[in-house]
């Protein structure tokens, strides 16, 4: 049978661009869909528009800093959103402007619409009156953030919403624990907003090693963050005071704006998967094998739609695979272990490998090897903040399992590691590499004592 298109491709992501313009410049005929902008989740409402709004919330602290360094005056400044905003827009625009143009130098066409499976090789552009054919039809369509069920939850805003406010809040409750609350929670709070954060478990950044989550929560509150643990929302009420959020513990607290952070769930409602026989996990993400090939013969999905490791850069790698096994006729796998990742909070983390926990429950026994001190350009100014380092290391082979980074550079110091950890260097390997001096990176090659906790209570 003859088909429109070879690829048909659902979402205009990252990852779906990335899997287009590889097989459209490999000859095959090749069509995206995109129901909203270009460019995706990341580009348009997440990790390129957040790290401006990071960059902009900084300057209050640098200006802080400044003063140390002998600077005056700095303490008039005042920040306008409404410029800030303007100027987000703007280059928001031009990114997912460049998107559309290497999609079309590529070869591939681009519609504006909807388009939704009615068999596996029917797409329907929804609202065109249109369907087309495809042999072979990739799905990635990203994730969308959830709101929890409860009275009150249509006054929120999500991080979707939080992009795009008239004015900066005054006051501001964040509920969630994760890597976005606590990137909007340093971003308001550093924009002067009053900011409280709210989690339902014992700490923030589950998931993380702990030393990590700790020493975050901590310097955190020292930038007059306040958080909230093992507490839940039980409804929101609007006032002319403000939004005022009931919680699980009696504790009522008023604020301008609250904002959920929950969590984001794969973006599969009403695609028509089982029509085209596309299953779905328990999570209810796209089930795919490590080739991104659905229980469907010509389907496919990359990125966040099927929730393995919901990172960009994961996305591209994934749908960079996918070409080159589909229409290169060379069978590629992304390896998902390994993978670095930074939270853009204030201050920032780093990490890559595994946990100190997930290390002793892998390989047993474990090295640790952790330092705790004030960055150089903070003992300057007899500041109080504090970076830390951690290295865990499998006791009987001397491999670096995992490294963890939180202060000024993680994220970028964290890249470089990565590339060591994912070689599988060894602690003596490391500790060869010759220090550069003065920086904090130094401090990874030059800890030689294994790190012994201090006994609390009693127990160690």
């Amino acid at each position: 049978m003859a088909y429109e298109y070879d690829l048909f491709v659902i979402g205009a992501g990252s990852g779906g661009v990335r899997a287009a313009r590889v097989a459209a410049m490999a000859g095959a005929q090749v069509a995206v869909a995109e129901e909203h902008r270009v460019g995706g989740t990341c580009v348009i409402r997440g990790c390129v528009p957040k790290k401006f709004m990071v960059y902009a919330s900084e300057f209050s602290n640098h200006f802080k800093t400044a003063e140390g360094f002998g600077w005056s005056g700095l303490g008039a400044a005042n920040f306008d959103w409404k410029t800030f905003i303007t100027a987000k827009d703007i280059e928001i625009a031009r990114l997912s402007g460049i998107y559309v143009t290497n999609l079309q130098r590529a070869g591939a066409d681009l519609v504006h619409a909807r388009a939704v499976l009615k068999d596996a090789h029917t797409v329907e552009i929804v609202g065109k009156n249109q369907t087309v054919s495809a042999d072979k039809i990739l799905i990635a369509t990203g994730g969308r953030p959830v709101k929890p069920d409860l009275p009150g939850a249509e006054h929120a805003i999500t991080s979707d919403e939080a992009f795009h406010l008239e004015t900066l809040p005054k006051s501001i409750l964040i509920v969630g624990g994760g890597y976005i609350a606590v990137e909007f929670a340093g971003i308001f709070a550093g924009l002067g907003s009053e900011v409280t954060l709210l989690y339902r478990g014992p700490n923030i950044l589950r998931g993380f090693d702990e030393d990590v989550r700790l020493h975050l929560s901590a310097e955190m509150e020292k930038r007059g963050i306040k958080i909230v643990l093992a507490c839940e929302h039980t409804r929101i009420e609007k006032t002319d005071g403000g939004l005022v959020s009931h919680f699980s513990n009696g504790i009522d607290v008023t604020t301008e704006q609250v904002m959920f952070a929950t969590g984001r769930e794969p973006y599969v409602k009403d695609l028509g998967l089982e029509t085209a026989g596309v299953e779905l996990t328990e999570r209810g993400a796209i089930k795919v094998d490590q080739f991104s090939k659905t229980t469907a013969d010509n389907i496919w999905a990359v990125g966040d739609v099927t929730d393995r490791i919901n990172l960009t850069p994961v996305a591209i790698r994934e749908g960079q695979a996918f070409a080159e096994t589909v229409f290169k006729d060379n069978p590629t796998s992304f390896d998902h272990q390994d993978v670095a990742t930074a939270v853009f909070s204030q201050p920032p983390i780093g990490t890559v490998g595994l946990t100190e926990a997930e290390a002793r429950h892998q390989v047993g026994k474990v090295d640790i090897y952790r330092e705790v001190f004030r960055p150089m350009k903070v003992t300057f100014y007899s500041g109080n903040e504090r970076a830390l380092m951690k290295m865990v290391v499998d006791a009987k082979t001397q491999r670096v399992l995992g490294v963890h980074m939180v202060g000024p550079d993680a994220p970028e110091i964290i890249q470089m590691a990565a590339i060591a950890v994912k070689m599988g260097i060894t602690k003596q390997q490391w500790d060869a590499t010759c220090a550069v001096h003065p920086t904090a990176a130094e401090e990874f090659v030059t800890m030689r004592e294994k790190y012994v906790p201090q006994e609390i209570g009693g127990v160690a």
